[in-house]
């Protein structure tokens, strides 16, 4: 889309993940057996048209780096405009050099040069740890006709009310009431998806730097609310923001109702992953699988139930994997029995082990770790 440029905020900021972001950021935890979850909105992106995007960095980001690489997994790879990475926070002497991330806005400062050269009238901002498969094009649609200066994507559907904002829309769908961090949630829960234009976000851009205003939340949709158009724009279909390894285990495990999958995951439009390029799942014949999501790559002697598996893991004769996720070349040994485990990658269990969490309290494994 020639008219749309695309923004992602990528940063650490969720200690509730714990294992999961010892080795990287939220936007590159693997999710749904093959895809990491900056896939979704990279994708979206993709499928409106939009071929110029800018990751806003923050934090341990290399394993994000790897896999995002030059973009050509959603067609961004490009001679002019394309993927590209933005650090704020790295050069030595910044201003906004700071092993504290305060806000989108101070992140925004921090890259005034690139937003200048941005090529397109308007920009989607966005969060990168958003499960959600939309039309970016129908949100940019909806925010011409209405003639807003802010568009907001929002939703009925919250499950998630932890470090989260809430709208409430009068006539035309215009915020009347911001609510952050509420204790007691009320109308739409907001989906960090923003439309506005350049011009406008330069404005508050250069307006919030002057008067050392750092949230976007807080000091433009509230703190302006008085003086800018702003709209919400209503989605009804499955969307989640990851912030505790609770919510990511629950989110994987609705993966394996096959209408959500498809919901989420191909809905004409699908998401795009990289390629891992694996040979095929063997599953052996004395095996058993049931209700599982597993990956190419995989090597299943024992029994699966209700998991979900990345590309390489294996299973050996004997063990037994219940309402697990486990991450690429896992290994469960001969006669282990695991329930309940997020394992990340490159986990063994030891052969005749037992491992269990609870579905309200799975347990995390950190990468490379031996049990």
């Amino acid at each position: 889309m020639n008219g749309l440029h695309g923004i992602i905020f990528s940063y650490e900021k969720e200690p509730g993940l714990r294992e999961l972001v010892e080795h990287r950021m939220p936007a590159s935890i693997p999710f749904g057996g093959r895809y990491r979850i900056i896939d979704f909105m990279l994708s979206n992106m993709h499928d409106a048209g939009i071929t110029d995007v800018g990751i806003v960095l923050h934090g341990n980001y290399q394993s994000l780096l790897d896999h995002v690489g030059n973009g050509k997994t959603w067609d961004m790879s490009r001679k002019y405009g394309g993927l590209k990475m933005l650090p704020p926070f790295a050069s030595a002497g910044s201003r906004y050099q700071s092993e504290e991330f305060h806000g989108k806005m101070e992140a925004l400062a921090g890259v005034r040069s690139y937003l200048e050269e941005i090529r397109q009238d308007y920009v989607v901002l966005t969060d990168s740890d958003i499960i959600i498969n939309i039309r970016l094009a129908d949100v940019y649609e909806a925010h011409i006709a209405s003639g807003a200066d802010i568009t907001c994507v929002c939703t009925e559907k919250y499950d998630q009310t932890e470090d989260a904002t809430f709208f409430c829309l009068g006539e035309g769908g215009r915020v009347v009431k911001t609510l952050c961090n509420p204790k007691k949630p009320e109308g739409y829960h907001c989906l960090e998806i923003y439309v506005l234009s350049k011009e406008l976000l330069l404005r508050l851009v250069d307006e919030c730097a002057a008067e050392e205003k750092f949230s976007f939340r807080r000091d433009v949709l509230n703190g302006m609310a008085d003086r800018l158009d702003i709209r919400g724009y209503v989605w009804d279909g499955p969307a989640a923001q990851i912030r505790t390894l609770k919510e990511y285990f629950d989110k994987s495990m609705r993966m394996l109702d096959p209408a959500v999958y498809r919901a989420v995951s191909d809905t004409g439009h699908p998401i795009r992953a990289k390629e891992d390029d694996e040979a095929p799942t063997y599953i052996a014949p004395e095996s058993r699988c049931v209700n599982s999501l597993i990956a190419d790559g995989c090597t299943i002697e024992g029994t699966v139930e209700n998991s979900i598996l990345f590309p390489g893991v294996h299973v050996e004769k004997g063990a037994s994997v219940k309402n697990c996720v486990l991450f690429k070349n896992s290994r469960v040994e001969e006669n282990a029995s695991v329930s309940y485990i997020i394992a990340d990658k490159y986990v063994r269990i030891r052969r005749g082990g037992t491992l269990t969490g609870h579905e309200n309290y799975p347990m995390a494994i950190s990468k490379h770790t031996v049990i």
